[in-house]
């Protein structure tokens, strides 16, 4: 309801019963403080008042207008409680109007602003005046201030941190991945079958000689022993929600990648030394010949047993075609100095190439610390794809349909045939604390 039309109600009703409007009175000042009042008026309990006023002045008209039409009298009683009505109204009428008029001011930005800087504050303080007359006196003079907005987020007074919007940076940070590096080293293959089976000869004694006329020929032996190894399965899932995978399409994009390279992380670590236990595939390291310096030879650095490694290959007719170093070990052959201080192997500047015997050198955190391999790689061993990495979602999981869920699947199949162990060889740098 408005205050005009309110207004206007009450004085026809004080003419109607002979009452007065009270033009003495003057409404309490808005936003101050009084007995029993913790600031401003509540405005949704004064308008319920005000209506209850508007409704008793309006009864009292009402009756007064009945009665003067019947030629009645009103009795003192009946003027001295619309009296009574009149000014209660008057005074509820008086202070809405005072807030009213107050929040326009607000909103237009007339009048003086009730919000103050500190250094406002600070000057227009009583205490701040009575010590500045005093001056120049000594002493101190304390002055509060009332809560200040900030960007805090707690539930502190004058904390606006909520308001503020963070900038959102699109896509996901991932972690670093390994760059893998075994399988290169490996003559490639395919394969159809859930198992790799070859032939593979394992003895031989040659009892080739001349020999005379008329006398019988020496016999030499061949021994073969018939291998068959199973092709391993390498999976991983994750669950994800129907509705985070619709909401964030490139989500999907990203689990598929993060799945792929867990294949592809667990495969070269199956390849480099998986046990053959159980469903493992029996990885080049563990089927690897081990290192030992042929012909008497002494190795005094690291540099020497890596050298008499390769000759240990081709000694078994296998050429040796790289090495397989952990990057500790790789930064240690690169910092490794002579008496007089200089890098044996490139230079600070420069770095050194990866390579040593003019083989390369393949860095991997998959193989572990101090230790190395050296060989024939790709006629040592070979690889075979039975299943590419592939990545497939489900909701026919176990409760996924009833849930929203939906199953994230990576698998792949792959086999490993090691021909000739010899080609490998396997071995640890011994402890050398002296440079060469």
């Amino acid at each position: 309801m408005k205050i005009n039309a309110i207004l206007a109600a009450s004085h026809a009703a004080a003419i109607a019963v002979g009452g007065v409007v009270a033009p003495e009175y003057r409404p309490p000042e808005f936003g101050r403080k009084g007995p029993g009042d913790g600031g401003e008026p509540d405005i949704k309990q004064l308008s319920r008042d005000l209506k209850a006023a508007t409704d008793k002045v309006k009864e009292f008209a009402e009756d007064a207008k009945g009665r003067m039409e019947k030629g009645e009298a009103l009795s003192a009683q009946a003027k001295q409680s619309a009296d009574e009505a009149l000014v209660k109204f008057n005074e509820l009428s008086a202070t809405m109007t005072e807030i009213e008029q107050k929040l326009a001011r607000r909103g237009s930005g007339e009048g003086e602003s009730d919000r103050k800087s500190v250094g406002r504050m600070f000057v227009e303080a009583e205490d701040v005046k009575s010590f500045m007359d005093r001056a120049p006196s000594k002493g101190t003079v304390q002055f509060g201030t009332k809560a200040i907005i900030t960007s805090l987020t707690t539930d502190a007074n004058g904390s606006a941190g909520d308001l503020i919007v963070p900038d959102r940076r699109d896509g996901i940070v991932a972690p670093p991945e390994r760059r893998m590096t075994v399988r290169d080293l490996i003559t490639p293959g395919r394969t159809s079958s859930n198992a790799i089976q070859f032939v593979q000869e394992t003895g031989f004694t040659n009892n080739a000689a001349t020999v005379g006329e008329t006398l019988q020929k020496p016999q030499s032996e061949l021994k073969f022993d018939l291998k068959t190894l199973p092709v391993a399965t390498i999976a991983h899932w994750v669950q994800a929600s129907r509705q985070i995978l619709a909401d964030a399409p490139m989500l999907e994009s990203y689990i598929d990648g993060r799945l792929r390279y867990g294949l592809a992380y667990a495969e070269e670590l199956q390849l480099l030394k998986g046990d053959g236990t159980g469903t493992n595939l029996l990885g080049m390291i563990p089927q690897a010949t081990a290192y030992a310096a042929p012909g008497g030879l002494v190795a005094g650095n690291m540099f020497d047993q890596m050298r008499y490694a390769m000759l240990q290959a081709v000694l078994a007719e296998y050429p040796a075609t790289g090495h397989v170093l952990n990057p500790i070990d790789w930064a240690r052959a690169e910092t490794t100095k002579n008496e007089i201080g200089e890098y044996i192997i490139g230079n600070v500047a420069d770095g050194a190439q990866p390579r040593l015997w003019r083989l390369p050198v393949v860095e991997t955190p998959a193989m572990t610390v101090n230790k190395f391999l050296t060989g024939a790689f790709k006629l040592a061993c070979q690889y075979f794809d039975r299943e590419d990495a592939t990545v497939e979602l489900s909701t026919e999981d176990r409760d996924n349909f009833i849930k929203n869920l939906v199953t994230i699947l990576a698998e792949e199949r792959i086999g490993l045939a090691v021909y000739r162990p010899e080609a490998l060889i396997y071995g640890e740098f011994a402890d050398f604390t002296v440079a060469p």
